[in-house]
């Protein structure tokens, strides 16, 4: 007589791998991107490196002594909850390191800037990069671009200029850096200001706005623009002394991170400033030619255009939608994607995020505390440390573990085939089915009855199948 009693099948102990690394349906073909090469004449990334290092020596000591002094438990850094070094820290750290307070609060605020010193409420901790300053040329760049990219926080704004135009003169700047890449050599400060102009009668133009020296009346008369003028193009000398002081602003700006040089009326790329500027372009050039043609798409949308690609090709995908928008816009995005009711798109979100790296992390740790993304924010916050992926799950709990792997067979479940959530199964870890269930009933995953319904019905063996069903509907009823 054959027992009915479910067996206490063994399952294999497989380590846990991201759901967008399973293989898909689908195989891509697609011919790999050469990887681009920077321009002739662009030092070694070693040697760029050494220059961040040097331009950024000051706020990397500046870091190190907050990282010593402003430990946990120890004075405040900041006390108006805006990341502005306190002064009695400021007055402190000149005492400390021979300098003036001016000069303490200036490299407080480029190593917030690079990325060096992080502020958390009215606490500071080193941030990433500073504990990889001296052995990653790649963290060191980074941190640098991260400057390069804030360049209009380095410098106050002039006061006595609308923020309207501060903020068209900010969008503007990028095509006067491109020009500057392109021209590889001195450009005249009074050839810069005329493309400036343009730039920003474009920017007017798209905006519908009255152009320059048209007066702000509809009533009032404009004889003052010639007849065969165009009426896009502004006055040039209305639009000069305009623009004059704010290129002056924007350039002097960008040499104070060292991106570029003024002087005799001329402005120049430094070589760390014309490989950021090459860096930046070539992200365009990736964004232009999307493999998949989800650049266009929200987050949502993407990540569900990449559910069929595989893992490399899904990572092009990534790249390409991530540098047409802004790192702090495209994170919010994602994380919103991945709070939603899709298991598949939740997985896929954090494999965009490992593409965005050091800048997601904040928000990622700010997530770590929501249960539905926590496993998922720390696995990403284990590999953002340095941790090995295939050992990044050792940081999770035995619930967290489990309730990701209930999150994971709701994706495969909704969107995979029958084989392949039977071997999800065998990537559980508990070593036998009744513990997994008894585990799996116990973190209350949302989609607990589905997954295991549906687990039920595609196992091939039946006795499993039946132990998996009696577990789905004591779930459901509520039941032991």
């Amino acid at each position: 007589m054959t027992s009915r009693i479910p067996r206490d099948s063994r399952l294999r102990l497989v380590r846990p791998r991201p759901l967008a690394a399973a293989p898909s349906a689908v195989n891509e073909r697609r011919p790999r991107r050469p990887a681009p090469r920077p321009p002739q004449g662009t030092p070694a990334p070693a040697e760029l490196a050494r220059m961040a290092r040097s331009g950024l020596a000051a706020a990397a000591r500046v870091a190190r002594w907050a990282d010593n002094a402003l430990g946990p438990g120890r004075d405040a850094a900041t006390d108006d909850g805006k990341a502005t070094l306190s002064q009695t820290t400021a007055e402190r750290a000149a005492a400390d390191l021979g300098l003036t307070i001016d000069r303490i609060r200036a490299d407080w605020d480029t190593a917030r800037l690079a990325g060096l010193v992080e502020v958390h409420g009215d606490s500071a901790r080193p941030g990433w990069r500073l504990r990889a300053w001296d052995r990653d040329d790649s963290a060191v760049l980074r941190g640098w671009v991260a400057l390069f990219d804030a360049w209009s926080l380095a410098s106050p704004e002039p006061e006595e200029q609308e923020p309207a135009a501060v903020a068209e003169v900010v969008s503007a700047m990028p095509q006067v850096l491109s020009f500057l890449q392109l021209s590889a050599g001195p450009v005249p400060v009074e050839q810069l200001l005329d493309l400036l102009r343009q730039r920003v009668t474009e920017l007017r133009t798209e905006r519908c706005e009255v152009p320059y020296g048209t007066g702000s009346d509809p009533a009032a008369p404009l004889a003052r623009v010639p007849v065969d003028a165009d009426p896009a193009e502004p006055a040039p000398d209305a639009a000069d002394a305009e623009l004059a002081p704010l290129l002056d602003w924007a350039l002097h700006a960008l040499a104070s991170v060292g991106a570029l040089t003024c002087g005799g009326g001329q402005a120049t790329l430094t070589p760390l400033g014309s490989w950021a500027v090459w860096v930046k372009l070539e992200q365009i050039c990736v964004a232009a030619q999307s493999p998949a043609g989800n650049i266009e798409q929200s987050a949502e949308g993407m990540l569900r255009g990449c559910a069929q690609l595989r893992p490399n090709a899904a990572r092009a995908e990534y790249r390409a939608w991530l540098a047409a928008r802004t790192v702090g816009s495209a994170v919010n995005e994602l994380l919103l994607a991945a709070r939603g009711d899709d298991a598949l798109l939740r997985g896929l979100a954090f494999e965009a995020l490992r593409v965005v790296g050091a800048p997601a992390e904040p928000d990622v740790r700010a997530v770590a505390e929501e249960p539905t993304l926590r496993p998922y924010a720390l696995l990403w916050l284990a590999e953002h440390d340095g941790v090995d992926p295939e050992d990044a799950h050792e940081v999770l709990t035995r619930e967290e573990a489990t309730w990701l792997w209930v999150d994971t067979a709701a994706a495969v479940a909704d969107h995979g085939e029958a084989p392949m959530l039977v071997r999800h199964l065998e990537s559980a870890l508990q070593p036998t089915v009744p513990a997994l269930l008894t585990e799996v009933r116990a973190v209350g995953h949302p989609r607990t009855v589905q997954v295991l319904v549906a687990l039920a019905a595609a196992h091939p063996d039946p006795a499993l199948a039946k132990a998996v069903r009696r577990a789905a509907f004591q779930v459901h009823t509520g039941g032991n």
